[in-house]
Formats: structure tokens, sequence, C-alpha cells
């Protein structure tokens, strides 16, 4: 068993409201998923994201890989125990990252030769190399290893693109039937315990592998990706390369688009997205999982979500420029409708003070606070959907 679907409502435009059942335990979907790319949400320790209700969250196959080491985690027992989470968690494939490296990798039928960030050393990615790390990491969901097409590209660039991210995925989806049973917990027998028990939570559980669609921004491709893909039956389907630059109607179009041609029984994930208006509008129309670093990038920069009307939770997004004088002497809350452990506490001038002052503090307090806004826009989605359903 690596994963279950179970959908219990679906709305007229197509949002669904289901439970997606993984080893580390259920997730409540449409969900959106804090980005831990080095086995941390960066500036949130972990107890926090739990009374967050933070579900599920990402690692970084290409960053764990280069530090400290898939071996490193493998050997502790898997990225869970490895930074203390006992929910599930989701690995990407290290495609993206890879991709990021322009002028420092090379690609080729086999896979993709790259240079370090850190300290420019060469290493090799293939579809079953990256398959091997995200099996070392142990996370409930790994991603095949894909190709992303750079934005704008033409259609010719982006078919051949196209073209070697489905004979990769055939290629990762092998070498995962064939070692699937080789996760840490099943290895090693370390498997984090139910509390008060003895026995592992985790026997003949193994992970589950998601495909990866991508086609650019040409509608033919992502036809025909999905539908590819869709011949390889994973257990859920990414939507990739989306969210690069491009307008976002072309963003919506594309995932519409795509929707159509995926499973209504699997879990459908949107990577990389977006704003909160974003995310909401997103999960309305079928997206069961999403993605981004925004919120606690955004944190660290000093931009803040807010509701226009605190009251109506359903009201337009405000982003607000914590770092503007105007905030000097505001000792109001963030949001006064925001339920979260800042703003119950701290005032937009004391946030402000902190970041002008160059203190931590700030980062986190203002991560904690977007990533619960972005936590709570998906509860009241989820809720939406119950009703509508």
């Amino acid at each position: 068993m690596s994963l279950q679907f179970e959908i219990a409502n679906t709305s007229a435009g197509g949002g669904r409201r289901a439970q997606l059942t993984l080893p580390h335990g259920s997730v409540q979907t449409p969900v959106f998923m804090p980005v831990g790319t080095a086995a941390t949400v960066k500036a949130v320790p972990q107890d926090v994201l739990e009374r967050l209700n933070a579900e599920i969250i990402l690692a970084n196959t290409y960053h764990l890989y280069l530090r400290p080491g898939h071996e490193l985690i493998r050997r502790a027992g898997g990225v869970h125990r490895f930074m203390s989470w006992e929910r599930p968690m989701l690995t990407d494939s290290g495609g993206f990252q890879v991709f990021s490296l322009a002028k420092l990798r090379k690609i080729s039928d086999d896979g993709v030769e790259f240079q370090s960030h850190l300290d420019g050393s060469k290493h090799f990615f293939s579809p079953e190399h990256s398959m091997e790390v995200q099996i070392a990491l142990g996370a409930d969901v790994m991603m095949a290893f894909d190709e992303c097409v750079e934005t704008p590209a033409s259609w010719e660039r982006t078919k051949e693109s196209m073209g070697l991210t489905h004979a990769w995925a055939a290629r990762s989806k092998k070498y995962w039937e064939e070692h699937r049973h080789e996760v840490p917990w099943e290895k090693q027998g370390l498997g984090i315990r139910e509390q008060g028990l003895g026995e592992k939570r985790f026997a003949g559980k193994y992970q589950a592998l998601f495909g990866i669609v991508q086609g650019g921004m040409y509608a033919d491709l992502r036809e025909e990706s999905a539908d590819r893909l869709v011949e390889m039956d994973f257990p859920g389907y990414a939507i990739g390369g989306l969210a690069v630059g491009e307008p976002r109607e072309v963003t919506r179009e594309m995932i519409a688009l795509t929707l159509e041609h995926l499973p209504k029984d699997k879990p459908r994930y949107v990577m990389g997205v977006g704003y909160p208006d974003e995310i909401e509008e997103y999960a309305k129309m079928g997206v069961d999982m999403m993605d981004c670093v925004l919120p606690t990038r955004a944190g660290r920069h000093g931009l803040l979500f807010a509701r226009e009307d605190s009251k109506d939770r359903a009201s337009a997004v405000v982003r607000m420029n914590i770092k503007k004088q105007e905030y000097a002497e505001d000792h109001g809350p963030i949001d006064a409708g925001c339920g979260c452990m800042v703003c119950a506490r701290y005032s937009r001038a004391y946030l402000r003070h902190l970041f002008a002052s160059g203190e931590p503090l700030g980062a986190t307090l203002n991560s904690i606070h977007n990533l619960s806004f972005y936590l709570e826009t998906m509860e009241r989605v989820r809720q939406e959907l119950v009703v509508s359903g």
C-alpha cells in the first residue's frame, strides 16, 4: 500500500473534497503544502507547523542529495526521523533545480550532468538515480524525474523536452516498481513508532510515485503529455512547468486543460503555485495539492497577507509591506480576523521594528503568519466544497 484517495464531494466547478491516506497519516484535500527545501520550512520549527495544522510538507531532493547527502539520511532512518516530522512528506525529483542551473548543466537522453551550486563539483542525475535518492529519503510521495523547459520556448523545443520527460517517467516508474520496498523505515526498522506502541507503523507500506505533466504553454502538448502519462498508470499526477513567468491567465488555461485529461479518481498536484487567491482558484477547479515557497520567502522580505475585510475570510487578499513607515506606530495585528499565534500576540509596529532591526525573529513571525494564512485559506475552501458538494 502506498496511497489511498477517497473523494467525498465534488462541486459544480470541479473542486473536490477528499482524503489522501499515506504511510505517515491522512491529508485532507485540497491542501497547501509548505516547502521545506533542506528538510526545514525556513525559519519555522516543526512543532509550530504542527500547531498550524500543516498535514504534509515538502523536501527537496537536489538540495538534500548535495547536503547532507541521501545516504546519511537513509542511515538516520529517512527524512522523517532525520528532521523529527511524523506527518506525511513529499519530495520533488530534483528536475526543476537542475533546470535552474542552465549554465552549469548538460542534458542527454541518459540524464543531466550538472555542477553543484555549493562547490562546483560535478554530479549526474538520471531517472534511476533520482529514484534511488528519493527512496533513501523516504518521503511518502516522490516525483518522477522530469525536464523543465524555459519560458518562452518554441513548440519544437518544448515537444523535444516533453519527449525526454516521458522517457524518463517510464524509467522512473520501472526503477520505483523494482525498488519501492527499500524505504528506510522498511529496510532498517527505524520507522517512527506509534506513541505507546512497540510495533512499526509501516510494515508493507511504500512510497507513491507521481508522474509530471509537461508541455509548456502549448495546449496540444499538454494534452499529449497528460494522455501519455495516464497510459503509464501512476498513483497520482502533477502538473509541472507552470508559474515560471507566464501570465496568470495562461497558467489557469493550462491547468484547466490538463485537468480534463487526468483521472478523476487520483490526486492531482500543481507544482510551485502561487499567491493565496491563486491557490484558492485552482482548488475550486479541481486541483488537490499545491505547494509554493512564497509564504516564507515573502515573509522573510517583509510581505504579509491579510483580508480586505477581516471579518469576511473570503474577501480580497491584501498584500502588506511591513517595511513601510506607516506601520511604525500601528499597534493592531496584521489581520484582525486571523486566528494565528502571531496576530493574537504581536502588532504591526513590532513586526516592522523587527524587520528594520534585522532581527531573525521577524522572519520567523512573518513566515508563521503567512503559512497560517495559506492553510486557513485551504481550510475554508474545503468547508465550502463540503457545502457545495
